[in-house]
């Protein structure tokens, strides 16, 4: 590919709203334009590269037996609305105004409904069905620029089995592909174990890149044998315990006292373990004539709710209580709420693990500037349940007390599910086993956000000067440069070397153009980030020789004709 007809619109300018290394380079870079808040035009350069990214997917997709297919992006509200997910995914889906239309953000009640219409037999189970199509979320804040994008490509795979063996298999079938297909994208990732949100299912594992750009918080031991999203993660720590004082829990008046910190200073104590901070959720009705289910969630007033925990036990639409409501179910506002004196009977009481049976503990006590000291969980609050709800901290244990913990932010680039029967069931696709009983069809669901994957790798190999490429996913192996467009000799020993190397499988991007000094060119050169620079000028021309850089070390050499070949493919190949 000649510059000279190619468009890359490298620009110096950092993007305005550009924080993240991927967002800055893949502007400048010329992959990527901005059209309007999270949506992006994928240009020549980066559109060469999203096509290696997707050729690679599909030849893993295709070795473990997956059929491709291409989904509408349009679906209507009935489907989603047959398993409850025009609501669980609320404002974050598009809706096309006046029409009964959803833009997908994902496909899995789409391929379900194509499974129900053609697969009735276990004899033509299993089925692995995937695509690579556009997705849309409506993100309130996206950034990063496709790291968090309104309109993005994903990979959406699905498997359908007989049994739960069966999806057990094709799960390690895609968690397999996926290592391959990260691999051969030369990322450095790892996975984690997850939540299934709004998708549902059982187990759920994370693929993700360690980078300061990512949304995730990951929970990673030192000894690099445990991994998990902050959102599931769990370590060890001791439970606050009983003093066995035995006691009696009494009201005092704590005036203006609002938060856990005001309370530890009212009350002159460092140690907040034993102020039992309260919150409380709301689990609205499923159906008519039902009613809405209310939970009173207890931790240390140092620990911290983790509201995906409270979804798993509780439900996907369970939901922190509005302000407005608190006083009707508690009797107090938010900073005097605790388990005793609840002005609603039917408020189910959870707490942390951490506090179980815990004594001369201190809360709310349902009424405006008052708390309660010595309360006794066991004594004093009958049909207390206890949970795994808080968040794990930075320099805690391990569960099996091993190895210390530490947070870091990562980038999910792709997530796989254990869907189970939660669509078959909801949308009735139904198969007949070998005794003839019908049974729902078993899923699972499997994605690779595309453009994720470049802006990862970006994350992961780039310098103060650019880009730097290797390896499957590079957009050309090497970058030939006149920098004496002038010299007549020497640009048609350009153009013939030009030919040389295409003939010889190199994928070359030469820069041709006649209206630019050298040092622009190197400076393009280093910020497009190809692997291998051929740099052609006179002084080493008259000698002979060809000058070689390799871009990511800064390594060059200066090579005969007749050796450019092969120093170019020591370079490519080095590590």
């Amino acid at each position: 590919m000649r510059l000279s007809k190619f468009l890359v619109p490298t620009q110096k300018e950092i993007p305005n709203d550009a924080v993240a290394a991927s967002h800055v380079l893949s502007i400048r870079a010329g992959l990527f334009r901005s059209l309007t808040s999270g949506v992006y035009s994928v240009l020549p350069l980066g559109l060469i590269i999203k096509n290696k990214v997707e050729k690679i997917i599909r030849e893993e997709m295709n070795a473990i037996g997956g059929n491709e297919f291409l989904l509408p992006a349009l679906s209507p509200n009935e489907l989603w609305n047959e398993t409850g997910r025009l609501d669980d995914f609320g404002d974050i889906i598009f809706r096309i105004k006046n029409r009964e239309l959803v833009l997908a953000p994902t496909h899995e009640e789409v391929f379900t409904s194509i499974v129900k219409s053609y697969i009735n037999s276990y004899k033509h189970l299993p089925q692995m069905w995937y695509q690579i199509q556009t997705k849309f979320r409506n993100e309130a804040r996206p950034k990063s620029g496709v790291l968090r994008g309104r309109q993005f490509t994903m990979k959406d795979a699905y498997s359908f089995d007989a049994t739960w063996e069966g999806l057990d298999k094709s799960y390690e079938l895609q968690d397999s592909a996926y290592r391959k297909i990260f691999s051969r994208c030369g990322l450095k990732f790892f996975s984690v174990s997850a939540s299934s949100g709004a998708m549902g299912g059982s187990k759920s594992e994370e693929f993700m890149v360690e980078s300061d750009a990512g949304e995730d918080l990951i929970a990673i031991s030192e000894d690099g044998k445990y991994f998990s999203n902050i959102e599931v993660a769990e370590s060890y720590i001791e439970n606050v315990g009983r003093k066995n004082t035995d006691l009696k829990y009494e009201e005092f008046h704590t005036p203006d006292i609002k938060s856990i910190e005001e309370l530890a200073g009212f009350l002159k104590i460092t140690d907040k373990s034993r102020l039992a901070k309260s919150r409380v959720f709301v689990l609205p009705a499923k159906a008519e004539g039902e009613k809405d289910k209310y939970i009173l969630v207890l931790v240390c007033g140092d620990d911290e709710v983790n509201e995906t925990k409270m979804q798993k036990y509780f439900g996907a639409n369970v939901r922190p209580g509005h302000p407005e409501e608190l006083l009707a179910i508690t009797g107090a506002d938010a900073g005097s709420i605790g388990p005793i004196g609840l002005k609603r009977k039917d408020v189910e009481i959870v707490a942390d693990f951490r506090l179980q049976d815990a004594d001369e503990l201190v809360s709310g006590a349902n009424k405006n500037d008052y708390h309660i000291k010595n309360i006794d969980l066991k004594r004093d609050v009958p049909g207390i349940k206890y949970q795994d709800l808080r968040t794990v901290k930075e320099g805690e244990l391990t569960k099996d007390k091993t190895s210390k913990i530490r947070i870091t932010k990562a980038i999910e680039v792709g997530h796989i599910f254990k869907l189970g029967t939660k669509y078959s069931q909801s949308l009735k696709a139904m198969f007949l086993d070998k005794d003839g009983k019908e049974n729902p069809i078993i899923m699972g669901s499997y994605g690779i956000g595309v453009e994720r994957v470049i802006a990862s790798y970006i994350e992961q190999n780039h310098d103060e000067y650019g880009i730097i490429w290797e390896g499957e996913i590079a957009p050309f192996s090497v970058m030939l440069i006149n920098i004496t467009p002038q010299n007549t000799e020497i640009t048609k020993y350009c153009e013939e070397l030009y030919d040389k190397l295409s003939a010889e499988k190199f994928e070359v991007l030469y820069d041709d153009r006649t209206d630019l000094r050298p040092g622009f060119k190197f400076k393009d050169a280093d910020l497009i980030g190809v692997p291998v620079h051929v740099i052609v000028g006179e002084k080493n021309f008259k000698d002979g020789k060809v000058e070689l850089k390799r871009r990511r070390t800064g390594e060059r050499v200066l090579a005969e004709s007749s050796a450019l070949s092969s120093e170019i493919t020591r370079m490519l190949n080095a590590r």
